[in-house]
């Protein structure tokens, strides 16, 4: 799949106009051009601390995350900015590369159309949902096999499928430093055209389903996991704005304060120290449905103090691939 991991602007939609975009940006594209995606990440980190809503460092910040392996948090980011700007058609595009990288194929497609429907003359959107309907159709023709070994037709266009994805991958992926706008190929014709599939039959359908479980929830784990990290960042950073944005508008305080006074109490905790370090244990996440639980062990640290605690997060999905702290509890 052809992302846009090297595409370092967005469409012409956002000008260069202010004079620490222009000279900022430019030097952190450099950066990243140059593969040196850790020092990236800290350059873009300390420019979105005065400018956390600016769309390109933080769209900047989903590439250097990208490239570092770090998917679940890239998948936030890009998240994230897309509810922001649902008129921007990359962040679908990436989230749709990174998906498909976790072989989550149905939520590419998902993040692909809405790329299209944004930018109906997107290239690359076009191009990468043929790679994703190719790989829906391998696991389904796979999944034939299995029910059937002596299926000949499933066997010809498994192979026919497998040829294109081979092609495909071939092609381009996610690494390609240097993509740009201008030198996007069209997508590729296939070599043949695919007769139609027979229909499924019920077994199959009910396999699948059965099979979407795990995986559904195990994705739901990774993005809690890197939401949790999302909150532990904006804690440490002391980016109050940034924090309270991982609650949830039904966020339940505890000893029945009312949501007002508790913000206002944690942005002064949090203010007021001239530093905070916060770490955590690995969690262990528990999703059922819409809402999950998250454990794991805290360690504050500020001048003069240091605490730990044992650390409850319940999480509600508000939006797909999307999860906010419903409640808490430290003991």
């Amino acid at each position: 799949m052809r992302s846009l991991a090297a595409l370092l602007c967005f469409s012409g939609v956002f000008s260069l106009s202010s004079p620490v975009l222009a000279e900022t940006l430019p030097e952190i594209q450099q950066i990243l051009r140059q593969g040196q995606y850790a020092q990236a990440l800290e350059k873009i980190n300390a420019y979105l601390i005065d400018r956390p809503k600016d769309a390109q460092g933080r769209f900047l910040k989903g590439l250097a995350l990208t490239e570092l392996k770090r998917g679940s948090e890239a998948i936030l980011v890009f998240t994230q900015l897309s509810e922001d700007y649902p008129e921007l058609p990359e962040p679908y595009n990436n989230l749709a590369v990174l998906y498909a990288q976790q072989k989550q194929y149905d939520r590419a497609r998902a993040a692909l159309e809405m790329a299209i429907r944004t930018h109906p003359s997107y290239a690359i959107a076009y191009e990468n949902l043929g790679d994703v309907y190719a790989k829906l159709a391998s696991q389904a023709y796979d999944r034939a096999l299995q029910l059937d070994t002596s299926n000949a037709t499933a066997q010809s266009k498994l192979a026919l499928i497998r040829d294109l994805t081979s092609a495909a991958s071939a092609r381009s992926s996610i690494s390609q430093p240097v993509a740009t706008v201008a030198s996007v190929t069209p997508a590729a014709q296939p070599a043949a055209k695919l007769p139609p599939p027979a229909p499924a039959a019920a077994p199959t359908v009910a396999a699948a389903a059965a099979a979407a479980v795990p995986a559904a929830a195990e994705s739901a784990r990774q993005e809690i996991a890197a939401a949790i990290a999302s909150w532990a960042e904006a804690w440490s950073k002391q980016d109050v704005k940034g924090y309270l944005a991982h609650y949830a508008p039904t966020f339940r305080p505890a000893k029945n304060m009312r949501r007002a006074d508790w913000e206002a109490e944690r942005a002064a905790r949090i203010r007021r120290p001239a530093w905070i370090k916060l770490s955590y244990t690995q969690p262990v996440i528990r999703v059922d449905g819409n809402e999950a639980t998250a454990q794991f062990q805290q360690t504050y640290q500020a001048p003069g103090l240091k605490s730990g605690t044992r650390k409850t997060l319940l999480f509600t999905r508000i939006a797909p691939n999307t999860w906010r702290i419903l409640s808490e509890n430290s003991n």
